[in-house]
């Protein structure tokens, strides 16, 4: 009995004809939006309701504190002293009128020098500050009486300078206090309260509304850029129209024209390689099919033989073509790809590659030689890119160059201006000056050259300069002493770090 373990099912969603999986898709830029400017909101809320509640519990206890403190002070001003004796001058109808209150209930209490109980409620309690006594102040204090919150104004009376018979040289002081019950200030406050917080349940809703049609309105925009990219055709790689965009997105657009127009690009270099390589694989194909033909009808051997040899040829064409399409291709494709550069020895990469190239040169009985700087050369670049460019001019060199002749790869340093200098020169026919402008072009042939190629060599190598930012010039070869061949000399420039020009300069 087996068990089989299958993956876990993971859902999708289909969006432009491309499986993305749910759980990565992103919020909406109007949800976000939304959410963080109503989250401040829910929570400033409450904050303002608690702000607002002890501001109304400041002005409610206002106008309540100043009516306490003018009761406390009449009060006080009807304490005396007669003889030593504390008398508080109050009438029955003064304490009627000073109890009398619908709403809250009054406590009064006088209490001499001793705080013994002169008038008044004897459970009022006393303050907890008396060694701070500050004689006529009325002060205020929140206590309990009667396991009841209560609001409490006090004042210190000096005796000393109220008695009638003013023998006493001491300071002596009465308390006098008169507190309430603070259910009025409650009453006002939640007044207040109501006053502004209900409105605020009517302005929230219709502050949501406005934030909902504002971010609509404001987003609008993006979603008719949206709409206008939708229905564009799937072959439409135009820039998107930036008029009439919001100057947040504009970046956006700008960024996704770029896109475009890489693809676009990208597109038509697939398009021209494809063309080019149709166009130019018709010849050998048809000739190894001809080739292939005509040896099935033969019947000499030698005849065989001979179409074989040309079959062989035409497919060493037709190879050497596809590979250098590739080379082109690929040296297009790099055009601004810096991620694939590296610090490189100029001197060491162009050493192997001549060292390719000598059992081929003393095939084709060419001396093939190479120079360089005692200073190591280092620059960025892509290895790969860089050898195909020197592969390239190396065969160039070979193919023009006549038995017995002479091809040099040179390496050269010019530290003023921080450049390397890489030659390949030669002592065959040369290249007209009206011709150097040409010869860079896909698939240019000289006339009158017998010398077989594809014409795309020196295409490879302007193309792998440029992503190099590299210089490439045609000269005559100084070198070359025979009229009849003078020569040519390819010289690429280029260009390395000012701090390894500096190195080679102290070496």
């Amino acid at each position: 009995m087996s068990m089989e373990v299958r993956p876990p099912i993971q859902t999708t969603t289909q969006i432009n004809n491309l499986d993305v999986p749910e759980e990565r898709m992103q919020r909406s830029l109007f949800g976000e939006i939304l959410d963080w400017m109503l989250m401040p909101l829910l929570l400033l809320w409450p904050i303002s309701i608690g702000i607002t509640y002890l501001i109304a519990k400041s002005i409610a206890n206002e106008p309540f504190d100043r009516a306490l403190e003018d009761r406390v002070t009449v009060l006080a001003q009807q304490v005396k002293e007669y003889d030593g004796k504390l008398i508080g001058q109050l009438s029955f109808s003064a304490r009627d009128i000073l109890r009398a209150d619908d709403i809250d209930n009054v406590y009064f209490q006088v209490s001499g020098p001793e705080r013994e109980l002169v008038v008044g409620d004897s459970d009022l309690p006393l303050p907890q500050d008396e060694d701070k006594t500050v004689p006529w102040s009325v002060q205020l204090r929140d206590d309990r009486m009667r396991n009841t919150d209560v609001r409490i104004a006090y004042i210190y009376v000096n005796l000393q300078n109220r008695t009638i018979n003013k023998t006493t040289p001491a300071p002596r002081y009465a308390l006098v206090q008169v507190g309430e019950t603070l259910e009025k200030r409650r009453l006002l406050t939640n007044q207040i309260i109501k006053g502004v917080i209900l409105p605020e349940f009517i302005i929230l809703p219709i502050a949501l509304a406005l934030l909902w049609f504002a971010l609509t309105r404001g987003l609008s925009p993006l979603a008719n850029l949206q709409e206008h990219i939708r229905s564009r055709r799937s072959d439409d790689l135009s820039p998107i129209d930036s008029h009439g965009v919001p100057e947040e997105i504009s970046p956006l657009v700008r960024s996704l024209n770029d896109m475009l127009g890489q693809l676009s690009q990208s597109i038509q270099m697939q398009k021209r390689f494809i063309a080019d390589a149709a166009h130019q694989m018709k010849t050998p194909l048809a000739g190894m099919r001809m080739q292939s033909e005509l040896a099935m009808r033969q019947s000499d051997r030698s005849e065989i033989q001979r179409s074989l040899e040309q079959l062989s040829k035409s497919s060493k064409t037709a190879t050497r073509l596809v590979n250098q399409l590739l080379a082109l291709a690929r040296a297009e494709n790099q055009s601004s790809r810096s991620s694939a550069f590296e610090t490189i020895d100029l001197c060491d990469l162009a050493r192997g590659v001549v060292q390719d190239w000598v059992q081929t040169a003393f095939a084709r009985r060419i001396d093939l030689g190479f120079e360089d700087v005692e200073e190591s050369i280092t620059l960025n670049g892509n290895p790969t890119m860089l050898r195909e460019l020197m592969n390239n001019l190396i065969d160039n060199a070979l193919r023009y160059t006549q038995e017995g002749g002479s091809v040099t790869v040179r390496i050269l340093a010019d530290t003023e201006r921080a450049q390397a200098i890489l030659e390949v020169e030669d002592n065959g026919p040369g290249i007209a000056p009206t011709e150097r402008t040409h010869v860079f072009e896909r698939f240019y042939r000289i006339l009158g050259s017998q010398v077989e190629g594809s014409g795309l060599g020196l295409a490879i190598v302007r193309e792998i300069a440029q992503n190099h930012g590299a210089a490439v010039d045609i000269l005559n070869n100084p070198r070359s002493t025979e009229s009849k061949f003078p020569g040519c000399l390819f010289r690429i420039t280029l260009p390395i770090t000012k701090l390894h020009a500096a190195e080679n300069e102290a070496h």
